[in-house]
């Protein structure tokens, strides 16, 4: 059994502004990629056993070689589960040829309403040995960070 790294943030949106920014292509382009990256999707499909590829690159990738090239992170996603407005979990399995990032990582999206905003609480299950648990969780917030500045600005 692999490591869980989990990290949340409140939104200050309603549950289904935040559910339609996880599922557009574009959206995610624009939020998802933490700090210090830029990120490009080559394939969509947004329904259940669907998913995309996403490209993440670094835009200085000197101290921060990616896992899949010198400077980027290829990872394949699955969507395993969506239910609106609440919950969105992902099968992500990174392209490297390093076995210490091998597997599938299950990153579980929920979404909890509260007093005019959302919670989103990130879980990521097996986590793969070769990512490092405080960075993993930094780049997590960041993508938390850049999804509430999004959808807040949309509301």
């Amino acid at each position: 059994m692999g490591r869980t790294d989990r990290v949340s943030r409140m939104i200050a949106a309603p549950p289904e502004a935040v559910y339609t920014a996880l599922l557009d292509r574009g959206s995610l382009e624009v939020w998802m990629p933490p700090d210090g990256m830029r990120g490009r999707i080559e394939h969509w499909d947004p329904r259940p056993g669907g998913g995309f590829r996403m490209v993440l690159t670094y835009l200085d990738p000197t101290d921060a070689p990616g896992k899949s090239s010198d400077a980027t992170d290829v990872v394949d996603v699955g969507f395993a589960e969506l239910v609106p407005p609440e919950r969105v979990v992902q099968r992500a399995v990174f392209e490297s040829d390093d076995p210490s990032y091998a597997g599938t990582m299950t990153m579980t999206w929920r979404l909890e309403a509260g007093g005019g905003a959302t919670t989103v609480t990130v879980i990521a299950e097996d986590v793969p040995p070769g990512i490092d648990q405080a960075a993993h969780e930094i780049g997590i917030a960041s993508s938390l960070a850049n999804l509430a500045s999004y959808v807040e600005q949309s509301a």
